[in-house]
């Protein structure tokens, strides 16, 4: 099967949302995969709203517009209630339990929710700002689409060097913690075929009767 995904990434203005998609698309053409990415920004600078939508395909692109994404991050709770409806079935969605109640999040039957504390992570690596890498290292080790080392590679060739080491911990960081929940975690549940109706059978003709 060729590889292929598409992921919504939503949070508001100044957790890094765009940057992240911008990092997974990089990671994307650095391993030969076709890419799209569309940043959708809100009206404040900080604090607004903004989301980006990252499509990585081994084959053609039909197009960057995801209605019902195969995929999520999610860092707040007003993204949650504008996308987590949207996710398809059978689809993953890695949310910030920092800032969702976790309550609110659905979980199992359909989708697959990984429920990541990415403040209090970013807080042991020692830079709250990097609560987007944790959650990027969460997405792509729950996906598998990119390599981690990958997007190690593509942290180091737009970041500041001083900031690299750190922001590399915290995208193994994120990693490490999802692998942990999806090995606990049981498979989704698959919807159940309907039925083929019984086809009638044909009426005998009145030839047939009589033989």
């Amino acid at each position: 099967m060729k590889r292929y995904i598409d992921v919504i990434m939503a949070g508001f203005g100044g957790q890094g949302v765009l940057l992240i998609g911008n990092l997974l698309a990089y990671a994307g053409m650095r391993e030969k995969l076709n890419v799209t990415y569309i940043p959708v920004y809100g009206v404040e600078m900080r604090g607004g709203t903004a989301n980006c939508t990252v499509v990585l395909s081994e084959e053609e692109i039909g197009s960057p517009i995801i209605n019902t994404p195969k995929s999520l991050i999610i860092m707040n709770r007003p993204s949650l209630d504008k996308f987590q409806s949207r996710l398809a079935d059978g689809g993953i969605q890695l949310v910030n339990s920092s800032l969702v109640e976790p309550e609110l999040v659905e979980k199992g039957g359909r989708i697959r929710t990984v429920l990541v504390p990415a403040n209090e992570l970013a807080d042991q690596v020692g830079n709250a700002r990097a609560v987007n890498t944790v959650m990027l290292g969460a997405y792509v080790a729950s996906t598998g689409m990119v390599k981690l080392e990958t997007v190690e590679a593509c942290l180091a060739a737009v970041m500041p060097a001083k900031i690299v080491p750190l922001n590399v911990t915290a995208l193994r960081t994120g990693a490490d913690y999802a692998l942990k929940q999806l090995a606990s975690m049981p498979a989704v549940k698959k919807p159940a075929k309907a039925a083929a109706p019984k086809q009638a059978k044909p009426a005998k003709s009145a030839a047939e009767k009589k033989n």
